[in-house]
């Protein structure tokens, strides 16, 4: 199998689940907001830079306030996922000029869940910040290529790999919500993501890298109190 690669039943699976998660608690009548947010995702880094460009995707997030905490601290989970545009590193002999290139796409998912400190209570202006661990699926298609300069159709093309594969990581994040008439939020700022163990093949040897990225997100929330509102 060639070409772009898609995630497959395991990321349908952890979407889903996720889902009804959201959705359970906003059906319990929970306090705090469910934010759905789109994204922007830049890497970081010489092993980030190597696999991937800057890319988009989407999320969902719930976060429920502990009000015993005087609304200072929520729990923060949710899903997001990105398609990443191809990226190519070049392999050239120094001698002979012979050049090999390996292109690799990948699909990223994540599952994250942790802390959010900060105001959760009535205002305008909601700043936060938190730290999440997170579960996160890669999908990676790897192909090498000899290039021909002069006809692109003559390129020599063998496909490596087409799997998915789950590592573990975490982000570190900072943000800013802005609640009207405290039903709706504004919901925006930045994550750095980091993942662990993360394969990357050429030819018969691979090499494991730990890939870095800042999100940059903007999304609209809904407070949960809207959903307990009957007409």
């Amino acid at each position: 199998m060639t070409g772009r690669h898609r995630l497959r039943a395991p990321a349908r699976g952890i979407a889903v689940t996720v889902l009804a998660m959201l959705l359970g608690a906003a059906a319990a009548g929970a306090q705090g907001r469910l934010v759905v947010y789109g994204l922007r995702m830049d890497p970081s880094g010489q092993d980030a830079r190597e696999f991937s460009r800057a890319s988009w995707g989407g999320g969902i997030n719930a976060v429920l306030p502990a009000p015993v905490l005087g609304n200072l601290f929520a729990a923060s989970v949710g899903i997001d996922g990105a398609v990443m545009l191809s990226e190519k590193t070049v392999f050239q002999d120094a001698v002979t000029g012979f050049r090999v290139e390996q292109q690799t796409h990948q699909d990223y998912a994540r599952f994250y869940v942790g802390p959010e400190f900060g105001p959760h209570g009535h205002g305008l202006l909601a700043p936060h910040a938190g730290v999440d661990l997170a579960v996160i699926l890669y999908g990676i298609g790897t192909d090498v290529v000899v290039p021909d300069d002069f006809n692109r159709e003559n390129e020599i093309r063998q496909n490596l790999r087409d799997e998915n594969r789950v590592s573990m990581g975490y982000d570190a994040n900072l943000g800013l919500a802005l609640n009207i008439m405290d039903k709706v939020a504004v919901d925006g700022g930045v994550r750095f993501l980091k993942s662990f163990n993360v394969p990357q093949q050429l030819g018969a040897g691979s090499v494991t890298i730990q890939p870095g990225y800042f999100m940059y997100y903007l999304g609209v929330g809904v407070s949960f109190e809207v959903f307990k509102q009957r007409p």
